[in-house]
């Protein structure tokens, strides 16, 4: 009842958007500058941003547009030209005083309109989802009505078992710890379940693999039910091994006495009909018309860390970011101020002028990686703090002037020779794309494919690619093998076209001897490519080589750096 109830309302949704369009002159922005974006090293959208009369998307792709315009979810949009999903842009706009998220939205489905000429339309199409249905043997124990209702993850512990490890996981907004074992398998706890209830629950439950694909209640089961079910993780554990993993489809039916088939269901989509890749040229006075971003925080501390203090760089989808040390205190950057402590200015440097790698940065003298630092910092006003979090940046420039401002740094930038990828031909394995079809990547198997995985959980990276040219292969590289790759890769392949193909291969943790300096990881000097372990762990290269025909070699070539031209180790007073 509720998914069909959600399904009723997106129709309705879509209905009332489509009408109110076709009826009344839509909301517009009051000035708006539209331009591409040329990185797709961090293809992920940042905002939507909401401040001081501004809205900003960045780093979108005309899908990402489109659903935040409309409201809807990614795969509920449909159709549209192959570079849908690849192509990014940025949208910056001045929005009337007042306006409301849902104006907001139409503001935008106007501009995309105006600026890339878009044409959508409401439709029903076959769509994936998974009907629930009783097997030759239902297993399952007839609820008594007493104890809670619902399915919980079983654990509690604060430790994980021997090489296992603890997840946390929200249910109805309660967290719980979840302690994983060696096998890397969830177990819940269901009581007092309907078969409806538990369809409609599957799709939350922690490694279920069905995505957002509705799940379906065909079992004809009236009534309450208890039992458990418990699933294998998309997690490698040190002693997983193939035999003991065991998928969701698996579980319901040799558990529970159930079936998880894959069907199709009519679903009400948005269907892209033509858009323009390149958007109309911006107003000549639009630069004037938008409010002017702050260059400096309003107020700022710099002063050296205590003895024995620790912070730590991450990369969050692709992007350089700096996290809180000493036992994780919180988000850096929360509520318009930025609180950085125990930081290396090496690692300040990275997050501010947004370097993914060490090998991006020249001339750092050793004690720039030694030195810790704690930064306290107000942003002016309310601070870019939005619909989606910190707007990250509006920041890093009010950074990259307090390090130069403080450290009396110097830099700029230029191409160097620095060992990087370049992804060559072998003998290629790739299979011609339909040009219908949208160019794109994605994390785990196709829709409907088998999960080699299941076979070899040792090969727990899945890279599934659609209609791609090698110079997309290459240039999203770094996004899809992270830990493998950090610097731009070159596509020195000669291969012209569009292809479709999988890469599965192991974390670079699994493979001998890759580890964690700050650079690329997993070859050898030399160019060696760094052997596959023998528990059935398989490299990043390997995988090219054998899966693709193709080979990703280091060679030294130029790519754009940072050189550090002066830095004084110590900064001014506050």
């Amino acid at each position: 009842m509720m998914r069909a109830f959600a399904c009723l309302s997106f129709a309705a949704f879509l209905a009332s958007t489509a009408f109110s369009q076709s009826t009344e002159t839509p909301p517009t922005f009051e000035a708006a500058d539209v331009h591409v974006n040329p990185r797709i090293t961090n293809p992920y959208m940042r905002g939507p941003f909401n401040h001081d009369g501004t809205y900003e998307l960045r780093t979108a792709s005309m899908l990402d547009l489109i659903v935040t315009a409309y409201g809807v979810n990614a795969d509920k949009v449909y159709g549209g030209p192959s570079w849908l999903e690849m192509d990014r842009f940025d949208v910056i706009a001045k929005v009337p005083d007042g306006a409301t998220p849902e104006m907001r939205k139409m503001m935008l489905q106007a501009l995309l309109a105006d600026r890339f000429k878009l044409v959508v339309h409401n439709d029903t199409k076959p769509m994936p989802a998974y009907a629930l249905t009783v097997g030759k043997k239902p297993q399952l124990k007839e609820a008594d009505g007493s104890g809670e209702t619902g399915c919980k993850p079983q654990g509690g512990s604060s430790t994980p078992g021997e090489g296992g490890i603890v997840m946390m996981s929200s249910v109805n907004g309660a967290t719980t710890r979840i302690n994983l074992g060696p096998d890397m398998t969830v177990q819940y706890s269901c009581r007092n379940m309907t078969m409806a209830a538990f369809a409609e629950g599957l799709g939350g439950m922690m490694g279920s693999q069905v995505g957002r694909n509705p799940v379906l209640d065909q079992t004809g089961l009236k009534g309450a039910w208890n039992f458990d079910v418990r699933w294998s993780l998309g997690i490698i554990g040190p002693m997983a091994a193939a035999a003991e993993r065991i998928s969701i489809f698996d579980a319901v039916d040799k558990q529970l006495g159930l079936k998880l088939d894959p069907i199709k269901v009519p679903t009400p989509v948005l269907v892209v009909d033509s858009a323009n890749q390149k958007p109309t040229a911006n107003l000549p006075d639009v630069a004037k018309r938008l409010p002017v971003p702050p260059t400096e925080f309003e107020v700022a501390e710099i002063k050296p860390s205590p003895p024995n203090s620790e912070g730590g760089m991450v990369m969050l989808n692709g992007r350089a970011m700096i996290m809180q040390g000493g036992g994780g205190r919180g988000p850096a950057f929360q509520n318009g101020r930025v609180n950085l402590q125990g930081y290396t200015l090496q690692n300040l440097i990275m997050l501010a002028w947004d370097l993914n790698s060490v090998d991006m940065l020249v001339g750092a003298p050793k004690w720039l990686d030694t030195d810790r630092f704690d930064v306290i910092a107000k942003v002016p006003g309310a601070g870019p703090s939005t619909e989606t979090g910190m707007d990250m940046d509006l920041v890093l420039p009010m950074l990259r002037a307090l390090l130069i401002d403080r450290f009396k740094l110097a830099v700029h930038n230029e191409d160097r020779p620095v060992s990087a990828y370049v992804l060559t031909a072998a003998k290629p394995k790739l299979k011609p794309a339909d040009p219908a079809n949208r160019s794109k990547w994605l994390n785990g198997p196709a829709p409907g494919a088998k999960d080699p995985r299941d076979a070899n959980p040792a090969l727990g990276r899945l890279v599934t690619c659609q209609n791609m040219t090698m110079a997309q292969f290459a240039a999203a590289l770094p996004n899809m093998a992270g830990g493998y790759v950090h610097t731009p890769v070159l596509d020195s392949t000669g291969i012209e076209g569009a292809w479709d193909f999988t890469l599965n291969f192991s974390g670079a943790g699994m493979v001998n001897g890759m580890g964690g300096r700050g650079g690329d990881a997993g070859q050898p000097s030399g160019g060696a490519v760094a052997a596959s372990d023998p528990n059935g762990a398989l490299s990043l290269f390997d995988a090219v080589t054998k899966q693709l025909g193709l080979k990703l070699e280091m060679q030294k070539r130029p790519i754009p750096v940072l050189v550090i031209d002066h830095v004084e180790q110590k900064p001014t007073e506050n």
